[in-house]
């Protein structure tokens, strides 16, 4: 079912797809790399190695393609490249090679928790070297990778087109920094291992704001695993895909 979704999605995409502009990859430089979802090593030796998603057609030069960045939870932490692939949007675009966004999935070493300063590494050499529209960057994250999407976006607010956490927990003081932030959050009613106050608290402190752009879905009876139902809801997608940063990212 989902897989005709996605090739739907992309056809309307390309039909609505905005010219390329050039990037450093496949053109002057190295071949670019290929179709498909593959094991990328780390930019330095500190960074973070991650699986990019690139989709058919992604280097034909007559479109850029909406990023979206997916950060995974404690559980696929390690050194298994191919555990980032069990959930989220790196799931869907393993499955179906018309999933219409570039997908960059980072891997998390064991013990460790994200560091901003290496996801931002990684997505200044994704703008540089790949076919990415920069007013289409979006970030999701589940659990672990959920509390990070919270804090990258307050970090860097002006970075993002739109925001997705998943049975994350944010900081409700960081909250004023997202209000001009389209957030969509989930969680489950019954979650004991990040109780959903995590995600009421944030939505109420960017309202308290003044922010009015984001919105929480509530699963009823479910514990910690949102993001089965979350990423594999189309509606997700489209959501994200009506969100543009303005130019300048005002």
């Amino acid at each position: 079912m989902y897989k005709y979704f996605f090739r739907w999605l992309a056809m309307v995409f390309a039909a609505l797809a905005l010219p390329a502009c050039a990037y450093g990859q496949g053109l002057d430089g190295p071949a670019p790399i290929q179709a498909g979802q593959h094991p990328q090593t780390a930019l330095d030796a500190q960074g973070y190695r991650y699986q990019l998603f690139l989709p058919q057609g992604a280097w034909d030069e007559t479109q850029a393609w909406p990023l979206i960045i997916f950060l995974h939870g404690s559980g696929e932490r390690g050194t298994d490249i191919d555990k980032v692939k069990v959930h989220g949007p790196s799931k869907h675009a393993d499955a179906d090679p018309h999933f219409p966004f570039i997908v960059i999935s980072p891997l998390l070493p064991a013990e460790e928790d994200w560091d901003l300063a290496k996801l931002s590494r990684i997505l200044d050499h994704a703008i540089a070297t790949l076919p990415v529209d920069p007013a289409r960057i979006y970030l999701t994250g589940l659990s672990r990778g959920g509390h990070a999407t919270w804090r990258w976006a307050a970090a860097e607010p002006d970075r993002f087109a739109a925001v997705a956490p998943v049975a994350g927990r944010g900081d409700p003081f960081t909250a004023c920094a997202l209000k001009e932030i389209p957030i969509w959050a989930f969680h489950g009613d019954r979650d004991d291992v990040v109780p959903p106050e995590g995600s009421f608290a944030m939505t109420r402190a960017i309202r308290a704001c003044g922010g009015r752009m984001s919105r929480l879905t509530i699963y009823p009876d479910l514990g910690h695993n949102a993001w089965d139902p979350a990423y594999a809801d189309p509606a997700l997608y489209l959501w994200l895909l009506s969100h543009r940063r303005a130019a300048g990212g005002e």
